[in-house]
């Protein structure tokens, strides 16, 4: 159980405070709510260039990482489809420090053509090395667009092309940051040996003067159920072949996502796993096989990924594959084999709890979801799995026509 205390400002900042006395090192989280999903269809990439451009200085502070790094302070930050993420580490001693910078970059970014186009650029090349260059790294570009029509979940965070960052204007870059970088948009968590009426003067004192220039409603079109298989293939300077299958899921926050998880994690977490012993171990058919979910805030994927072992067919690879899709999706689970997976993941949320930045992440996360409190029902949710559950989940996700397949060639030398 992680226990907080929750208040908000006028401005419709959410602040979470969660006390733990074991670590003179507080953790600072702030989540806006924006990700890829929110970007113009023409204008992707920017919640990703975002996330460069907030540690280009706002109008206060010049550099952000020098006066972080002065107390002692660490700081990173991530973007995905949903939400962009920035977190930071310092001495509880300087706490205030960190409230000065997020609450200056938050109040205004120090927008300068100089330092676009030095983000720009860096983004542009990030964009080369991990999804033009490297092997494999145009897998979810090539993905997203076969599994979503409608949605915006076509995209990566990277973007969809190079010239969307290239041509980023500064009134596009501007816009952006006051529809989006706005208190009511934004949680706060602070973890660490502190006490609530603190925070509370420090939130008051550097982020209720700072107003909302903007309003995220969110209104994305919902991607219509898939009624036939869909296929692609491409042919790249890669070592080996590759396949990737994929089934439109449920959404986070829906009932039955816990269960997806798991029968996601039969299928390929492990050694012990489905995959791993009847494909790689007894048959050999791959040399790796993996089955993940997104855990996307609307409908997301269900992904099997693999390379066949040499001699091996993509055609064959995907035969295996169907076998063991066709059989869990046909059989109840064995009450052993959905106990030790179930053992597993709650392992792992303990795991994921250790730390005070691992606990303020989670918290604003589950408060973007919905409520702060999610973090305390996860583990009884994939206790709550039954047989029954884990089956009728299978049978509704895995339809042939809900199946969008892609085979990743390597050229013959």
């Amino acid at each position: 159980m992680i226990h907080y205390e929750k208040f908000t400002l006028s401005n419709g900042l959410r602040i979470i405070v969660h006390h733990d006395s074991s670590t003179p090192i507080v953790a600072m989280n702030i989540l806006y709510d924006v990700g890829a999903r929110d970007e113009d269809p023409n204008k992707t990439g920017f919640a990703h260039l975002f996330e460069h451009l907030m540690f280009g200085g706002s109008v206060n502070i010049p550099k952000y990482d020098e006066p972080l790094e002065k107390v002692g302070g660490e700081n990173n930050a991530f973007t995905s489809n949903d939400v962009t993420n920035y977190y930071l580490t310092l001495p509880k001693q300087n706490l205030e420090t960190g409230f000065w910078l997020e609450s200056d970059r938050m109040f205004r970014l120090a927008f300068s053509e100089k330092s676009l186009e030095v983000q720009r650029n860096v983004v542009s090349e990030e964009f080369r090395q991990t999804h033009l260059n490297q092997p494999y790294g145009d897998v979810w570009m090539l993905l997203r667009p076969l599994v979503y029509k409608v949605h915006s979940y076509q995209w990566p965070t990277i973007g969809k092309e190079i010239s969307h960052i290239t041509n980023a204007s500064m009134e596009d870059v501007r816009a952006f940051y006051d529809k989006y970088y706005n208190p009511n948009n934004a949680v706060m968590v602070i973890s660490g040996d502190v006490k609530t009426e603190d925070i509370r003067k420090y939130v008051e004192k550097w982020f209720a003067p700072i107003e909302n220039t903007g309003k995220n409603l969110r209104n994305l079109p919902a991607e219509p159920v898939q009624t036939e298989e869909r296929r692609l293939e491409v042919e790249r300077d890669v070592p080996s072949d590759a396949i990737y299958k994929v089934w439109h899921m449920c959404a986070r926050n829906d009932p039955e996502y816990h269960t997806t998880d798991l029968i996601s994690d039969v299928l390929g977490n492990g050694n012990s796993s489905r995959f791993y012993q009847n494909l790689i171990k007894d048959e050999k058919l791959f040399t790796e096989l993996d089955a993940f979910i997104m855990g996307s805030f609307d409908k997301g994927m269900f992904v099997v990924s693999g390379k066949p072992a040499k001699g091996v067919s993509l055609e064959e690879a995907e035969k295996a594959i169907d076998r063991q899709i066709s059989a869990i999706a046909a059989t109840l689970p064995d009450a052993q084999e959905l106990q030790k997976v179930k053992n597993k993941i709650e392992s792992t949320l303990v795991f994921s709890r250790m730390n005070v930045l691992d606990k303020a992440m989670n918290l604003a996360y589950a408060e973007t979801l919905g409520s702060a409190n999610l973090v305390n029902l996860e583990a009884e949710k994939y206790r709550s799995v039954s047989p029954e559950m884990f089956l009728h989940t299978a049978q509704q996700i895995f339809k042939p026509e809900n199946c969008s397949t892609l085979f990743y060639i390597s050229k013959k030398k």
